[in-house]
């Protein structure tokens, strides 16, 4: 069982290690699920132009004078700035652009642009490189405002990237163009509020480490400078209200049919709430981020918990390894919560995934395996044991140790007299009755006294006690068997046609007792002197002239009262054996 536990390892890595698409889907819901929810930061506000303030303005687009106007009504309330994630790449057609552009100059403010497929690549940002200049995601150009709006305003670009499930999650802070790096929209924000001029860009062998403006902490992000966004409820007004002193305004059209609306795991959401919500990531410092090494914890989580599940359902059991298996799984569960509201997104769903599939599998063989040794203790002993030691037996296997073991029991043999005249005399089919009957009533006895029919040799029988299972005082229900059987045997000749003997010889000690015979056919059986003995004794007892013959070893630890005969000679043995009988 055991030689299978690389093969599962292998194939339940193969999606983690080559992030297939179901467990990068799996990833991602379960950070989303997990990402606590963050308090806004209390630097933004977001200001939407709704339904009914275009149909105040007369449609859309508003008139650029009019935007003027609202941007000077900003800066007027107090605004820390303002950015408008509304593309302009068109002249305003009310010949309104310089009037906008004058209000620009008049405080800080940022225009959108937009990727496009077929765009132009912006100016490039001001960046310091710390390490090699790799990683980043290269943008694939811009729509560009028009030149009058581009030369008195800052400039960032709105990029929503969707991951593998086509929700927003994540945005670069920077994007590359093949003359250096320009800012996402959300990050242009950071200079307005801090007055920097450029960005520091960590690197190390596997890309972006993180990102630094002068005037807050650094911003950890993926290889790729993707920043994980938290989903804050940053509070939002309109142009009726203009509640934003104090505070930086993301500014966009909520109208239907304007901006396009974005799935997030958040809902859909049009551009400038995204952007603000970036925003409000980076200066959240608790905010998630996934580590370069992510990936390798992992595999190394992976491996270690699915491969203590295997090894505890295979060492301990269906029932206690099932606990143990439960509590490593709960614990692989915490640690992964745990990393996530630290901040550091450590995925361990698809563990837990591959934890429940090995612990299924490693608990189907071992109920499996289980239940065939139950199934073999079953056919090998229900004919030679009490049913209720052969369900012990199936309870506890770990009492049998299959292949041989060496014990202390007391062995009985018994025998039919005179078996062969008799078969001369009778019928087989009456000889076979007589002979099933005589051993019915010493198995019947024999298991009443917690001792295991061994086997038959046609008309003799051999009985142990104390083995399979052990038997308290075996010497003793040994020799009380030999009496029942006699006492039996005088009972079941009431009905026979021709009454029948029967010698019983018993002998204690060491003997080597398990699975006896070939590969392929064996018996439960045991091997040693006092078998021999006992088999001897037996033979002896036509000789002696009693019907039972009982050893020392027996005779010495017996409890009932014996009687001590004159030592014998018995085959095989150099010295007199000292017996005793009832």
């Amino acid at each position: 069982m055991n030689k299978l536990i690389l093969p599962i390892l292998l194939l339940l890595s193969l999606p983690l290690v080559f992030q297939s698409t179901p467990t990068e889907v799996l990833k991602l819901k379960t950070y989303d699920a997990l990402v606590k929810h963050q308090e806004p930061s209390g630097n933004f506000v977001i200001l939407n132009i709704t339904e009914d303030d275009v149909a105040r303005e007369g449609g859309w687009p508003i008139p650029r004078k009019r935007l003027a106007e609202i941007n000077l009504d900003i800066l007027g309330a107090n605004a820390l700035g303002v950015g408008w994630v509304i593309s302009f790449p068109q002249p305003d057609r009310m010949g309104g652009d310089e009037y906008f552009a004058s209000s620009l100059e008049l405080g800080p403010t940022i225009l959108a642009t937009f990727e496009s497929p077929n765009g132009i690549y912006p100016k490039t940002t001001g960046t310091i490189i710390k390490g090699n200049d790799i990683g980043g995601i290269l943008t694939q150009g811009v729509v560009e405002n028009i030149n009058t709006l581009q030369d008195t305003s800052l400039e960032g670009i709105a990029t929503a990237p969707v991951d593998i499930d086509n929700l927003v999650r994540r945005i670069p802070l920077l994007l590359r163009t093949p003359d250096g790096w320009v800012s996402a929209f959300g990050t242009e924000v950071l200079k307005v509020l801090t007055g920097a001029r450029s960005y520091v860009i960590t690197t190390n062998d596997n890309g972006i480490q993180e990102i630094s403006v002068r005037g807050i902490p650094p911003v950890k992000t993926d290889s790729l400078g993707r920043k994980w966004i938290s989903w804050v409820d940053t509070p939002q007004t309109d142009l009726q209200e203009m509640d934003v002193a104090g505070k930086f305004v993301f500014i966009g059209a909520t109208a239907n049919g304007i901006m396009p609306q974005i799935a997030t795991p958040n809902g859909l959401m049009e551009p400038h709430k995204i952007q603000a919500a970036l925003s409000e990531s980076i200066l959240i410092q608790d905010s998630p981020y996934i580590p370069d090494w992510s990936l390798a914890a992992e595999i190394l989580i992976f491996m270690v918990s699915v491969s203590l599940i295997w090894l505890v359902l295979n060492a301990f059991g269906i029932t206690l390894g099932i606990s143990m298996a439960i509590t490593i799984m709960l614990s692989t569960g915490y640690a992964g919560y745990t990393l996530i509201h630290n901040g550091m997104l450590l995925d361990v769903t698809w563990t837990l995934i591959s934890q429940f599939i090995t612990g299924s599998i490693a608990f189907y063989l071992r109920f499996r395996e289980q239940y065939k040794l139950r199934q073999q203790i079953k056919k090998q002993f229900e004919h030679y044991l009490d049913p209720r030691q052969v369900k012990q037996l199936q309870d506890n296997p770990e009492l049998l140790k299959l292949g041989g073991e060496k014990r202390y029991c007391t062995f009985l043999f018994t025998d039919l007299r005179g078996f062969t005249a008799l078969s001369e005399k009778l019928p087989p089919e009456e000889v076979t009755e007589i002979m099933n009957k005589t051993l019915t009533v010493q198995v019947d006895i024999v298991q009443k006294l917690g001792g295991m029919t061994d086997k038959f040799i046609g008309d003799a029988g051999m009985f142990i006690f104390g083995a399979p299972l052990d038997l308290e005082d075996h010497e003793t229900k040994a020799v009380q068997a030999a009496i029942d059987i006699q006492a039996g045997i005088t009972e079941l000749n009431k009905t026979l046609s021709t009454p029948v003997q029967v010698g019983v010889g018993t002998q204690s000690g060491f003997a080597v007792i398990g699975n006896m015979g070939s590969s392929t056919r064996f018996d439960y059986s045991a091997i040693g002197d006092p078998v021999n003995t006992a088999a001897r004794l037996e033979s002896a007892t036509k000789e002696v002239g009693v019907d039972i013959l009982i050893g020392q070893e027996t005779a010495k630890n017996c409890k009932l009262v014996l009687k001590s005969l004159k030592p014998i000679k018995v085959k095989g043995k150099k010295d007199s054996l000292p017996i005793w009988t009832i």
